[in-house]
C-alpha cells in the first residue's frame, strides 16, 4: 500500500498531478483546489490511498491526512466512487462539508457532478454516524449553539439554505450572541 509521497512536481493535467519521487512518475489524482495551488518543480507532500480495480491501480492524493480519511470514508458509501468523492471534496471545505453532515444539511452536495438528492441524503445519514466515530482533534467543528439556533430561525423567515450559509460566513468573528447573529444576518439578506 502507498500511503505517503513526498516529491518534485514533474506534471499536471485537469484532474491529475505527476508527482516524481525518487526518478518514478506517481500519476495521482488530487482534487481541484490542490491542483489550482501546486507548481511544476514544487516539492510537495500528499497522503494516498491506493485503488485496486480489475483493471487499473490509482492513486490519490490529498494534502492532509484528515482530507484523506474523509475521502475514505464516502468511498465506503453505496454510490460514492472516487472520483465522486474527489468532487465532493471540492465542493466546500472539509470543515463546512462536516458541519452540513451533522446538522443534516444534504444541500451542500447536490452541486457535485453525479449526486442526486438520495445519493447525497445517504451521505448525510451514513456519514453523521461515522463522524461521531472520529478522534476529537478531527470532530473539533464549530457547531456554537447560537450558529445552530440563528441557521434555523433564518430558515423559518424562508431564506434558503445557501443564503443564511453565505450570510453567517461573512459575520464578523467577535458576534457570537445568537441575537447579534441574527441582526447581522438579516442586514446581509436584506441587500
Amino acid at each position: 500500500m502507498i500511503s505517503y509521497l513526498k516529491g518534485s512536481l514533474l506534471s499536471k493535467t485537469s484532474k491529475t498531478i505527476t508527482l516524481l519521487v525518487n526518478n518514478i512518475g506517481y500519476q495521482i489524482f488530487v482534487p481541484a483546489s490542490l491542483l489550482a495551488k501546486v507548481k511544476i518543480d514544487e516539492t510537495i507532500e500528499l497522503h494516498t490511498h491506493l485503488r485496486h480495480s480489475e483493471d487499473a491501480m490509482t492513486l490519490f492524493g490529498f494534502p492532509s491526512p484528515e482530507e484523506l480519511h474523509f475521502f475514505e470514508l464516502l468511498i465506503t458509501i453505496s454510490g460514492v466512487g472516487p472520483k465522486t468523492a474527489l468532487g465532493v471534496l471540492d465542493a466546500a471545505k472539509l470543515s463546512d462539508l462536516k458541519k452540513a453532515i451533522l446538522r443534516d444539511e444534504p444541500a451542500i452536495l447536490y452541486k457535485v457532478s453525479g449526486i442526486g438528492k438520495k445519493t447525497a441524503e445517504r451521505i448525510v445519514v451514513e456519514l453523521k454516524n461515522k463522524l461521531d466515530a472520529l478522534p476529537v482533534s478531527e470532530k473539533e467543528i464549530d457547531l456554537s449553539q447560537s450558529d445552530t439556533e440563528a441557521f434555523d430561525a433564518l430558515l423559518s423567515l424562508g431564506y434558503s439554505e445557501r443564503d443564511i450559509r453565505d450570510a453567517l460566513k461573512k459575520l464578523p468573528p467577535d458576534v457570537t450572541r445568537m441575537e447579534d447573529q441574527l441582526k447581522s444576518a438579516l442586514k446581509y439578506l436584506g441587500k
